[in-house]
């Protein structure tokens, strides 16, 4: 019998491109998950796209608090109305910088325009760039989540094993590993459920075919049964001018398509015995 694991595409409403690739991977059963960035101009739209293949994958909300417009008014984190890039969003989180008032406001705000306009709360909560595993947003994202039955986090907590025998983009995964100890507790102390193995965090270049990357986040295949599947999350997209002027990834997202949409990926997924499936669906 075949094992499962999520396979979640991140960033759906980015732009046109980013959307429509990842819809039609989720067509073609290579996709189990998204997470949706209702911050977007895009979202309104592109979740019609999306809704017709709401019972077969999970639809989440890729929490974003950076390099973009929140959905509200956060006078201290945007006081112009755009979100700080990561380097001063993380600063701030770490030096107790962030209003805890602010924060939990527009996790609640980006959680509604998700239900108002996709009329079903989201199947799990992330963080764009991770920023639901940084202090302050951690707290309001559980608390949000606890008032959600059914929806999942996403755990960034990876064993230093694991993470020194994928061998990919080492340092990046520590870091991240290390940020999702906190969430980690927190999913822990409340219960709450959440993915086990995190697998897909890599540099974005092409130095290292994507095709080699997805074999090692793929192995070792995830035993089963298992109460926390692993998460192997991915980022597909169809450059286009909206793309390239709003965010640095894109090239890259062609490549990682190309290879989803493409027989070796299925050839690969084969030979570990393993297909994506959706969190609840996963034994």
């Amino acid at each position: 019998m075949a094992r499962h694991i999520i396979l979640c595409a991140d960033d759906y409403a980015l732009a046109p491109g980013v959307s429509r690739a990842i819809v039609d991977l989720i067509a073609a059963g290579r996709l189990s998950a998204t997470g949706c960035m209702t911050v977007s101009p895009f979202w309104i739209d592109h979740a019609d796209w999306l809704r017709p293949w709401a019972a077969r994958v999970d639809v989440g909300l890729h929490l974003t608090l950076t390099d973009h417009r929140p959905v509200g008014p956060m006078p201290r984190l945007a006081p112009e109305g755009r979100l700080p890039p990561l380097g001063r969003l993380m600063r701030q989180a770490l030096t107790g910088g962030l209003e805890p008032g602010e924060i939990n406001a527009e996790v609640s705000r980006q959680i509604a325009l998700f239900l108002a306009v996709f009329g079903a709360p989201p199947a799990f909560v992330d963080g764009h760039q991770h920023v639901h595993l940084l202090p302050v947003v951690r707290e309001a994202v559980v608390a949000a989540v606890r008032s959600l039955p059914g929806t999942y986090l996403r755990n960034c907590r990876e064993p230093l094993p694991a993470i020194l025998g994928r061998g990919v983009a080492t340092a990046k995964a520590l870091v991240i590993a290390q940020l999702g100890r906190g969430l980690s507790r927190l999913i822990d102390h409340h219960q709450l459920p959440a993915n086990g193995s995190f697998r897909g965090i890599y540099d974005f270049s092409d130095r290292v075919p994507f095709s080699e990357l997805m074999a090692r986040f793929l192995h070792p295949a995830p035993d089963t049964p298992s109460a926390r599947p692993a998460l192997v999350m991915c980022h597909p997209g169809l450059p286009d001018p909206v793309l390239r002027r709003i965010d640095p990834v894109t090239d890259q997202r062609r490549t990682e398509y190309d290879f989803l949409r493409s027989d070796r990926f299925t050839e690969l997924l084969a030979t570990h015995d393993l297909t994506p499936g959706r969190f609840a669906t996963v034994p």
